[in-house]
C-alpha cells in the first residue's frame, strides 16, 4: 500500500503563473523515511498536471523530513520548481562549473532564509526569527565547506555521494540533485544544536553578522 503524506508548505510565482507547493513523504522498504516536493500549477485540477523533483530527503523520521523541508527558503523552492518545471518539459542549459554552481545556490537560498540582519545587537529577536537565522548559518556551513574543496576533488566525492549515477548538473536536474548532496554534507558536518548555537549567537552577535557579510556581500571566505 502506497501511504505517501502531502501537505501544503506555501505558493510560488513562475514568471506570471502561481504555483501551489506540496511536500510528500513517504517510508521505504528500508523502514526509513523519503520526501520529496510537487508542484500545481494554479489552473491545475489533477496530480496529472504537477511536476515532482526527485527524492531529495532521506530521513530516519517524518518529522525531520519536515523540519528540514520547512527550513528551506523561497529561493530554493522557486528553484526547484524551475528545475521540476525544465525536466518535464526536456529543456537544458550550459554546463556552469559545479562547485561555483553549488555556493552559488546555497549563498542565495541563505540570504533568502535569514532575511534582513538585525541592525543594532540590543534588537529583541522572537523564536522564528532565530530558527530562520539558524536554517542560514546551517547552509552557509556547507557552503564554506564546499569552498575549501579543490574543483576536482568535489566532483569526484558528488560522483561517490550519488552512488555513480550520471547527473550533468548543468542540466534540467542540477538543483533536484544538489539538495541531495547538500543533503548529505550537512548531516555529516558537527555542527552543534539549535540551543547551543541560540545561546552563542546571541553572546556574540556582532561576529556572526561579520560572518555573514563576508561569505555573502564580500564573495570571499572570512
Amino acid at each position: 500500500m502506497d501511504r505517501r503524506r502531502r501537505r501544503s508548505v506555501g505558493f510560488l510565482q513562475r514568471g506570471e503563473e502561481s504555483w501551489a507547493c506540496f511536500l510528500v513523504t513517504f517510508q521505504g522498504q528500508d523502514r526509513r523515511w523519503y520526501g520529496y516536493f510537487t508542484f500545481r500549477p494554479k489552473d491545475g485540477e489533477t496530480e496529472d498536471d504537477e511536476v515532482r523533483t526527485a527524492d531529495i530527503f532521506l530521513e530516519d523520521s517524518e518529522a525531520e523530513i519536515d523540519q528540514k523541508a520547512r527550513a528551506l527558503g523561497r529561493p530554493l523552492l522557486s528553484g526547484l520548481l524551475a528545475s521540476a518545471v525544465h525536466t518535464r518539459e526536456g529543456n537544458d542549459d550550459e554546463r556552469p562549473p559545479l562547485r561555483r554552481s553549488f555556493r552559488k545556490l546555497l549563498r542565495e537560498n541563505s540570504r533568502g532564509i535569514a532575511g534582513d540582519w538585525p541592525r543594532e545587537e540590543e534588537e529583541q529577536l522572537d523564536l522564528p526569527k532565530l530558527r530562520s537565522l539558524y536554517a542560514s548559518y546551517r547552509l552557509d556551513q556547507v557552503c564554506h565547506f564546499i569552498a575549501l574543496v579543490q574543483p576536482e576533488a568535489f566532483r569526484e566525492a558528488v560522483d561517490r555521494i550519488l552512488e555513480g549515477k550520471a547527473v550533468d548538473f548543468g542540466a534540467r536536474d542540477r538543483i533536484q540533485f544538489a539538495m541531495i548532496v547538500v543533503e548529505f554534507i550537512e548531516d555529516r558536518l558537527p555542527l552543534p544544536p539549535f540551543q547551543i548555537w541560540a545561546e552563542d549567537f546571541l553572546a556574540h552577535r556582532g561576529d556572526y553578522a561579520l560572518y555573514a557579510h563576508t561569505l555573502h556581500r564580500e564573495g570571499r571566505l572570512p
